[in-house]
């Protein structure tokens, strides 16, 4: 490198950052700047005037109390400044110049001598040639300095300050005192102290430095990641920013230009009734000039003839003016045309429900918990959890972050969901899907999708487990013989069961325990119990059809209907209303709570054929054929709506449809006798499932009741056994 690039170079080292000039008497901050102590001073003074008691490093903004005297010379010097300064006086001559170290003249110095480590005059110089003992040392003019030089001038050893040890090189450090010291002064002033030579207590010191720096090295790595890191989030924030004012900005230019194309529509709309009612009225007043056209003729001819006056004249012509005039007199006047009043209402005034979240939340790192499975049983309530995150992944909770969970059935209608927020970024999401099939859940956090949203749930069906059987073909207690209808009490779980040939109803606990029997003359086609918990009975070959009793068995008294022909299978309503078919006409029946009243009757068209059960829910009856094949569907009016199945022995046909009950899930279960099963429908007649296989091999389920703890309670006919489903 050239000497006076080498010079520049060193002068801009040693400048002073608040005056720009080379430093005088440098003074280091504890945050290792250096400046010159006069500008520090000033730095200071102009602080207390301020009142302040600190200033701040004017490069590193670190602060530190004013002493007390308002001046920093306290501070330690820098020695490499120092140390520049004393090589830029050898080059720079607004600097004080050095001085000759051997003579006591104070002359400039014009050489060094790096052997004896001294500046010397021109005089000294030559002197220290003619010398044989310093003629071979090594001098530089100062005049002639290379590159090479001004380093080594820098690096020259460093003489004791203290007096009369000026030309002692500093090459201890006392330990004790924690100073540098030379050979005089080790004897003098720091006798029997410890002490080490210069380069090995450096040495040490520079490990210890070195560590220390590496450290400093590290965190500023672990900083400047951090400073990239708060850039790329600086970044991403103002793009963020931008694409939501974008989002903003289109979605009000959209409602701009719907509110145009509105505004369009109804000035043509106004322009519309504007030209009807001025053809309107131009009509009218088509109407009232032609009729007052029509007036002024005959006024003015009728007036001349008055004016002259000739009586010939009036004779001819009277019969023919009082004819026109009457005409016109009475003829009929148009009316007035009244125009509408026409008001402009503002039916929904214009409310933008648009905000803007301001929120630490992060929606790519939020999440769902609790739906690793995605399987849930229909009508079972079932809930996840919603986590929300910052960009961190760490769970946080702003109040004004914005759930928005939908929940799309099969048939893509909306789900009620219930969101409870607990405050500490969790919230609890509760649902409870009332069908099977795959259910669409759909997340938004703070109008952006939860990541992995949307995602299928698939809700299963709830399936009939068998428990067990009861009973046997014969005449004993708990025994049957045809077992055509059942029935469970809502309240007590008891059941009824019609023992057809036995001409008996057996009640049976509700754990399906013989309790006690009702005998008839007769057979008890069907048995129903009431809302009072009542038994309802339907008895052939009696002419009181309908007979009551209580659970007991406790006859209550007849139901003698003039309505009823042949009546076969009853069933209760929930509103208490009773359900009969009549094979006498094909019809069903609807009676009053009490049977004295006839409400509603109706049959399938076009159907020569007798149903066999009918029940009514959801304001809809259904009701089996059995010699149809198929389950015929009507409205609460007694209207034909459609049918469910047809005959055959695939899912969803029958062969002699008999009993039917409804679940708590909605489901329609038909006994499909000769098929040997039941089969579960939704109410609008999809198939849903069956239950066959060894619990039917050789039974025909001819009647089904539930109980309210939604177990099934199937009867079968020739085999006279009732089959339980939890």
């Amino acid at each position: 490198m050239d000497v006076q690039q080498l010079f520049a170079n060193l002068k801009k080292e040693a400048e002073c950052p608040l005056c720009i000039e080379t430093v005088t008497n440098p003074k280091t901050l504890p945050c290792l700047h250096s400046f010159c102590l006069k500008c520090l001073d000033k730095h200071a003074n102009f602080a207390s005037r301020q009142l302040k008691t600190t200033i701040k490093c004017p490069v590193c903004q670190t602060s530190f109390q004013i002493p007390e005297a308002n001046t920093f010379d306290k501070l330690p010097s820098s020695f490499h400044l120092n140390r520049l300064v004393d090589v830029l006086a050898l080059d720079d001559t607004s600097l004080q110049s050095q001085r000759c170290n051997s003579c006591d003249e104070n002359n400039t110095a014009t050489c060094y001598c790096f052997v004896c480590q001294i500046f010397l005059c021109t005089s000294c110089f030559e002197a220290h040639q003619r010398l044989k003992v310093t003629r071979g040392h090594r001098n530089v003019l100062i005049d002639k300095l290379q590159a090479q030089d001004v380093q080594d001038l820098i690096h020259r050893p460093v003489m004791c300050s203290q007096q009369y040890h000026e030309d002692q090189p500093l090459e201890f450090y006392c330990e004790d005192c924690k100073v540098l010291i030379c050979h005089k002064c080790s004897v003098v002033s720091h006798n029997r102290h410890t002490m080490t030579d210069t380069q090995k207590a450096a040495q040490e010191q520079k490990m210890q430095m070195a560590d220390a720096v590496a450290k400093v090295k590290a965190e500023i790595a672990r900083y400047e990641s951090e400073i990239e890191k708060q850039t790329d989030l600086k970044n991403k924030s103002n793009n963020q920013i931008m694409k939501e004012e974008k989002k903003m900005t289109d979605t009000v230019e959209k409602l701009i230009r719907d509110l145009r194309e509105h505004e369009r529509k109804m000035k043509n709309k106004f322009r519309e009734m504007y030209e009807a009612e001025q053809k309107h009225h131009a009509t009218r007043l088509e109407n009232f000039e032609l009729v007052a056209t029509q007036l002024k003729s005959c006024f003015e001819r009728c007036q001349s003839i008055l004016e002259r006056n000739f009586s010939v004249e009036i004779l001819q012509t009277n019969h023919a003016i009082l004819g026109r005039c009457n005409e016109l007199i009475n003829v009929r006047k148009p009316d007035l045309y009244m125009s509408p009043h026409l008001h402009y209402l503002m039916e929904k005034k214009l409310d933008l429900m648009d905000r803007v979240v301001v929120t630490k939340t992060d929606p790519s790192k939020c999440l769902a918990e609790g739906q690793d499975s995605k399987e849930v049983t229909e009508r079972k309530e079932t809930y996840f959890v919603i986590v929300t995150k910052d960009s961190e992944g760490f769970q946080c909770y702003q109040q004004d972050d914005e759930i928005k969970v939908d929940i799309l059935t099969p048939e893509g209608d909306q789900l009620k969901t219930d969101i409870k927020d607990t405050k500490d970024g969790k919230y609890t999401v509760t649902y409870t899907p009332q069908g099977a099939g795959q259910h669409r859940v759909e997340i938004i956090v703070n109008g952006q999708p939860l990541t992995g949203s949307p995602w299928i749930v698939q809700v299963h069906q709830h399936q009939y487990q068998f428990a067990f059987q009861f009973g046997s073909k014969g005449k004993g207690q708990g025994e049957f013989n045809g077992i055509l209808s059942i029935d469970v009490n809502d309240k007590t779980g008891t059941i009824a069961v019609a023992d057809v040939q036995n001409e008996r109803i057996q009640v049976l606990s509700s754990e399906v325990k013989f309790r006690s029997e009702i005998n008839f003359d007769g057979e008890p086609w069907s048995v129903a119990f009431t809302d009072s918990g009542d038994l309802l009975t339907v008895v052939s070959k009696s002419n009181n059809k309908l007979r009551l009793f209580s659970e007991e068995g406790h006859f209550i008294k007849h139901i003698n209907d003039k309505h009823l022909d042949d009546p076969c299978l009853l069933s209760i309503a929930g509103d208490g209303r009773i359900i009969i078919t009549d094979c006498g006409d094909n019809k069903i029946k609807v009676l009053s709570p009490d049977g004295n009243d006839l409400l509603q009757s109706f049959r399938a068209p076009d159907c020569d054929k007798s149903p066999l059960c009918a029940i009514y829910h959801q304001d809809k009856f259904f009701a089996s054929y059995s010699f149809a094949n198929c389950v015929k569907v009507f409205d609460k009016t007694g209207v034909y709506l459609h049918d469910i199945g047809c005959e055959g022995s695939n899912d969803g046909q029958f062969d002699c449809p008999l009993g039917l009950v409804i679940d708590k899930y909605n489901r329609l279960i038909v006994c499909d006798g000769h098929n040997h099963r039941l089969q579960l429908f939704t109410l609008s007649g999809k198939f849903l499932s069956k239950i066959d296989g060894q619990y039917f091999k050789t039974l025909t389920p001819s009647c089904v009741a539930i109980n309210s703890a939604d177990s099934l309670i199937v009867g079968e006919y020739s085999n006279s056994c009732i089959s339980v489903f939890h």
